[in-house]
């Protein structure tokens, strides 16, 4: 999951689990599979996580990011 990587680490989106609005939300910021995504920075308490993807950076929520799985490189 997402939620999981380290900052500075890369993986590839390989589905989501989220549904309905999350879902299209995390589409519509660039989170589709096959797409490269870094984690850039966690805050202190691990809530949120900065990524770049899509050539943007972008904050999700911890629960946001857990349901993102990834492949990492």
């Amino acid at each position: 999951m997402l939620k999981r990587i380290k900052p500075g680490q890369r993986a590839k989106i390989r589905c989501h689990h989220a549904k309905g609005a999350v879902r299209q939300r995390l589409l519509d910021l660039g989170f589709v599979p096959e797409t490269e995504v870094e984690v850039i920075r966690k805050a202190p308490l691990g809530d949120p996580i900065e990524c770049y993807v899509a050539n943007y950076k972008v904050a999700l929520r911890n629960s946001e990011a857990d349901l993102i799985e990834v492949e990492c490189d």
